[in-house]
């Protein structure tokens, strides 16, 4: 075998070398990513479980519904810093629970964005019994300035026991803030629980009080 050609076959196993190192480093790259992306699912997950047995330890023993409501929405605003957290329970007298650590209410029509959730459009939601999203509010009967409206992210979770819609818990807040999927995801998580502490408290709420 002459020199030259001896040459050409070690560039041609250089080249090959390179290329399977090549992609070998390209299966190392998407594995750690997968490794990466699958230990910050995890953490998500614990974080989120954490949240939901830290909340359910906080509401423990508590009979007082006002009470209940108002450490729950304290809680909640913690995991959704900067939003507003309003309960309405379904109630003959159409009640709503405002929590007193939420922010300035946001105003449409020259009125909080709570006072535009009338009876119907609470009905409405409730009889849903699921998560509602802005569009599915507005399909419902949620009625404003359309300009405003759309300056605030606003999503609602269902309160509901053995099947049973006992009302549900409304977020928002003004955009570019967003609600997060993640935030509402872990919102959620305690809705059931929540749910059934209402179904239990003994003494009733009166609007009003």
């Amino acid at each position: 075998m002459s020199q030259s050609q001896r040459q050409k076959r070690l560039r041609l196993l250089v080249k090959k070398l390179n290329k399977e190192r090549k992609r070998q480093a390209s299966q190392i790259d998407i594995l750690c990513n997968d490794l990466i992306a699958a230990h910050r699912s995890f953490v998500n997950r614990l974080n989120a479980v954490s949240f939901a047995a830290s909340f359910y330890k906080n509401l423990l023993g508590e009979s007082d519904l006002r009470r209940l409501l108002m450490r729950a929405g304290q809680l909640l605003g913690k995991e959704l810093p900067g939003a507003n957290i309003t309960f309405f329970l379904r109630q003959p007298e159409g009640c709503r629970v405002p929590t007193f650590e939420s922010h300035e209410a946001l105003l449409i029509d020259n009125r909080p964005l709570e006072d535009h959730f009338q009876s119907l459009l609470v009905d409405n939601i409730c009889k849903a019994n699921r998560p509602c999203t802005f569009d599915d509010l507005l399909e419902m009967g949620l009625e404003g300035d359309l300009t405003d409206l759309n300056e605030v992210s606003m999503a609602t979770l269902p309160l509901s026991d053995l099947g049973r819609a006992l009302g549900f818990v409304l977020m928002y807040r003004p955009v570019p803030c967003r609600l997060r999927t993640d935030e509402l995801r872990k919102a959620s998580l305690i809705t059931c629980g929540l749910s059934h502490a209402i179904a239990g408290c003994r003494v009733p709420l009166h609007c009003g009080d």
